[in-house]
């Protein structure tokens, strides 16, 4: 289907009309941020390119650069992408193959087959960029370069050969187009909501799936299957993360040296983070509880102090919210859970000021996401710097929320014991912390709830749909 993106007939179809108005507004704003920019100059984006497996001839399945999706919805590799930034006229240039390419690969598609399937104005061949952009003669060629404030990586200008000879400006761009990416526009919001259906779906597949017994990765395959199977999301926006027993403390877990292999047992508390992608765009969802679907006493504590938080959140964020005081919001409601729980003692204020919430939360509330799992524009030139206080420094941005916006909302509790360890010799903080009670979690693992959340004009709505409250998650397990 020509202008579309779809996976299959009961997929979501992205129309390239989105991705000619994510050109058209970037385009507005690189005009806005610029005073006197000169009418003919162009934006160039390369995409992403094919990449071997170390030395073989086998390559990794190809995912495409995320502003060059943004701007233009390429899924081949090999391509740079031009707008002219006073008309929002569109090139695209693409790979010259050779014809026996087609004997390995299928049909080559014409250049007029690549201006139907995305909706640009013309089509040349990569070969080509330095005499087409010659003929032109581009005031000036504005290029991606920029530091991604979450992998501290630099996105890479495009380049060719003879770009020396003309006029190319590597500042302007980068701030404006994440920017952009930052406020989601109303297509884009529907393949979000799409995406976050799907794995929202997948989950509650796994819930009802698992069983003493059960491997993680065999929790992971049915995620993986129905975000495929069902959804045609072939790809998942990160490394998924099936954590049981203390593994569930692991925030990152699911890497190669830990590859979701334990078996499940009668009495471990789950934490599945997981999240499909559909079009480039990504879902963050981790849902936790127990494997066989019935709450202890203390799972139900700590899940009942991590769900009060995400409630709070959810209540309280709004346009004009800032983000920082949205995780103080979402310590504060934990710490005076687990005090009422019998795990810690004194003024939650206090523990604040000494870093406690930073011991059973490691991380921040939650962060941007888009194309990117962990999406662009947390901490771009204009926006507050990177919190330095006890347990806020790894917050991922620091921002007033907008409406537009779309955010994780993922307060977690952990039982993590080198944090535990440092707490308990700490002076300042050893005065809050029930040792007796700590070593009873001592091997808990740990309780995360992460939902996908687009900021509105008014609040905010969750997008994401699973079973959150103890009534909830017992009855759906129990329906198996």
């Amino acid at each position: 289907m020509s202008g579309y993106f779809r996976m299959g007939p009961e997929t979501h179809a992205i129309s390239m009309e989105m991705y000619r108005e994510n050109r058209e507004r970037t385009m507005k704003a690189l005009k806005t941020a610029t005073p006197g920019i000169k009418e003919g100059s162009v934006v160039l984006l390369q995409g992403g390119q094919d990449k071997s497996l170390y030395d073989t001839d086998v390559d990794y399945v190809f995912r495409q650069e995320s502003y060059f999706t943004y701007l233009f919805g390429v899924t081949e590799p090999g391509c740079y992408g031009c707008v002219d930034v006073f008309t929002c006229r569109s090139l695209l240039f693409v790979p010259r193959l050779p014809e026996e390419y087609a004997v390995w690969m299928g049909r080559l598609l014409t250049k007029e087959d690549f201006k139907l399937k995305y909706q640009v104005d013309e089509v040349h061949y990569a070969d080509e960029v330095n005499t087409v952009l010659a003929s032109r003669n581009p005031a000036v060629i504005y290029v991606l370069k920029g530091k991604n404030s979450d992998s501290g990586l630099i996105a890479q200008p495009a380049d060719f050969e003879g770009i020396d000879k003309f006029n190319v400006d590597y500042d302007a761009l980068f701030p404006v187009i994440a920017e952009c990416r930052v406020i989601k526009s109303p297509k884009e919001i529907e393949v979000l909501r799409y995406v976050c259906k799907v794995s929202s779906d997948a989950h509650k597949k796994v819930m009802k799936y698992v069983r003493d017994g059960v491997s993680e990765y065999e929790a992971e395959a049915v995620f993986l299957e129905h975000s495929y199977r069902v959804g045609g999301c072939r790809h998942v926006s990160y490394t998924c993360i099936c954590g049981s027993g203390e593994n569930s403390a692991i925030l990152h877990y699911g890497h190669a040296a830990a590859p979701n292999d334990k078996i499940l047992r009668d009495g471990d508390m789950c934490l599945f983070d997981m999240g499909a992608n559909y079009g480039g765009y990504a879902a963050d969802i981790t849902c936790s509880f127990p494997a066989n679907g019935r709450f202890t006493a203390d799972q139900k504590i700590i899940y009942e102090a991590v769900l009060d938080a995400r409630n709070a959140v959810l209540e309280a964020a709004r346009p004009g919210v800032s983000w920082v005081e949205m995780h103080r919001l979402a310590n504060r409601t934990m710490l005076k859970k687990l005090t009422e729980g019998g795990l810690l003692k004194g003024d939650v204020d206090e523990m604040m000021r000494a870093g406690i919430n930073g011991v059973f939360q490691p991380h921040g509330l939650g962060h941007l996401i888009g194309l990117d799992v962990h999406d662009v524009g947390g901490y771009l030139s204009h926006c507050p710097p990177r919190p330095t206080e006890p347990g806020f420094k790894s917050l991922r941005f620091a921002r007033p929320l907008q409406a537009g916006m779309y955010v994780t909302v993922e307060p977690g509790c952990y039982f993590i014991d080198i944090l535990l360890d440092r707490a308990l010799k700490d002076p300042q903080q050893s005065r809050f912390l029930i040792p007796e009670a700590i070593a009873r979690f001592r091997g808990f693992g740990g309780v995360r709830i992460e939902d996908d959340v687009l900021i509105t004009e008014n609040g905010c709505e969750n997008f994401t749909k699973v079973p959150r409250t103890v009534a909830e998650i017992e009855a759906w397990m129990s329906s198996k």
